[in-house]
């Protein structure tokens, strides 16, 4: 698979090639080396989409990365009030605490005062 090259990208290789012209240089001679300089920018184009490419990668990576730190935070927050929703007193469960200590008072009332 031959890599197209633009049009624009021929036309700054063949600039390049005339600017760097040797005096006494064919035109074939330049035009080969216009050739070798189109290669040289095709290849540093591919490599520029390669790191843009891996760029890109990394930084999706990094944001899955960071959704999951976040939803684990989100589910530990979630864990921790079930946690603490269990554990605490509702106002039955205090009356009945209250009603039992007062019943063991008047017990033990009782049976000192006998």
């Amino acid at each position: 698979m031959k890599p197209t090259i633009s049009t624009e990208t021929q036309q700054e290789a063949l600039a390049a090639a005339k600017a760097t012209q040797k005096p006494g240089q064919t035109k074939e001679q330049t035009k080969l080396i216009a050739q070798g300089i189109e290669k040289g920018i095709a290849e540093y184009k591919k490599l520029l989409k390669a790191k843009a490419r891996e760029r890109d990668k990394a930084r999706k990576q990094q944001l899955k990365a960071k959704t999951r730190t976040v939803n684990d935070i989100v589910n530990l927050d979630d864990a921790d009030e079930i946690i603490d929703s269990q554990s605490q007193f509702t106002i039955a469960t205090w009356g009945a605490i209250a009603l039992l200590l007062l019943s063991w008072a008047g017990f033990a009332a009782y049976f000192f005062m006998t």
